[in-house]
């Protein structure tokens, strides 16, 4: 996929290299404090959590609280914003490796993944002492506000999980379900990077809203073009297996497009959910027939549509640095290619 395409948005951007540099001895502090919280006296957990930081990862969702603490006035260097953002990356972490099992994932950032690396039974136990530790290092902060927007992120990934598990195999997933899933897994945990970030930082309600909705419309372009990427670019460039949405069941945003464009490709996008391979039912042909029909074009709008409006509500805000980095965000997710 040529996420050029998608790059639309206008006005100078920041580049990525940039914008992390408005706040790299922050994150810096997020990876000491993410060693510091991984740290356990069991020492297979100790192993696997530095398994786990050393694994990487781009920090986007640390970086969206430091980023949306300073946007609003606030001071991000201090500890208790670095501790929150690192719950951030430990919450993600979790769903990650919970996901990696689910999946029967082998490798994740072109590492074996917890799962294939450490056996099913151990990475269960490994996500649930992530998600646990996250919620002791909230508790510290004594913010019934904070609390609340954690527990209910959690809840919904949760329950997009479990709404996704329901669909696999489907070839009659709708679009309105497609995107309740989507948000659920992915967009909520970023509205609520935006929103803590903005707690912290002691915005208003105007600011703190307009962080939430941020977060909400980034974190769908996000996955957006995450599922773009899964169903056009190769293995190589995701640093994982290329494909493997339609494989495990999962019909995402261009498929829905192409078997309402062309219900013909019914048979074939059923053959490889069944089979779990595309010998009968070739990638290739998918993708081109995706071109074809403009479902691939459609698709890319929505990610662009969403990452507008992500921009948009950021108006509110007062004219800094941080601002400027949080509005190029969105064409940094466009362009991705991994």
């Amino acid at each position: 996929m040529n996420t050029g395409h998608l790059a639309t948005l206008e006005e100078p951007q920041l580049t990525a290299a940039r914008i992390f540099s408005l706040i790299a001895p922050e994150l810096q502090l997020v990876e000491a404090e993410f060693e510091r919280q991984a740290r356990s006296n069991i020492q297979v957990i100790a192993y696997i959590g530095d398994y786990l930081r050393a694994s990487g990862g781009k920090r986007v969702r640390p970086a969206l609280t430091l980023l949306s603490t300073y946007a609003v006035g606030g001071e991000a260097a201090r500890p208790n914003v670095i501790r929150m953002a690192t719950v951030m990356e430990f919450l993600h972490t979790a769903t990650l490796v919970h996901d990696d099992i689910i999946d029967n994932a082998e490798t994740r950032r072109n590492r074996p993944s917890i799962n294939s690396r450490f056996g099913n039974q151990t990475a269960v136990l490994m996500g649930d002492w992530l998600y646990m530790s996250a919620f002791e290092t909230s508790l510290a902060e004594r913010s019934l506000p904070v609390l609340d927007i954690l527990t209910a992120v959690t809840r919904k990934m949760t329950e997009g999980e479990l709404l996704q598990l329901t669909t696999l195999g489907r070839a009659d997933l709708e679009e309105e379900q497609y995107f309740d899933i989507l948000m659920r897994k992915t967009a909520y945990l970023f509205s609520a990077c935006c929103e803590i970030g903005a707690l912290l930082g002691g915005a208003d309600e105007h600011a703190q809203r307009a962080l939430r909705d941020y977060g909400l419309h980034l974190g769908t372009a996000f996955q957006l073009v995450d599922d773009l990427l899964d169903f056009t670019a190769t293995e190589d460039a995701l640093g994982k297996a290329a494909g493997v949405d339609l494989l495990e069941g999962k019909l995402t945003l261009p498929l829905i497009y192409l078997l309402a464009a062309d219900p013909q490709q019914r048979a074939a996008v059923l053959s490889v959910m069944r089979t779990g391979d595309y010998d009968h039912s070739p990638r290739a042909a998918l993708i081109a027939a995706a071109e074809q029909t403009g479902a691939l074009a459609r698709a890319r709008r929505r990610a662009v549509e969403y990452a507008e409006a992500a921009r948009s509500t950021l108006d509110v805000l007062p004219d800094s640095p941080y601002r400027d980095a949080l509005r190029s965000i969105p064409t940094y997710i466009l362009e991705r290619e991994s």
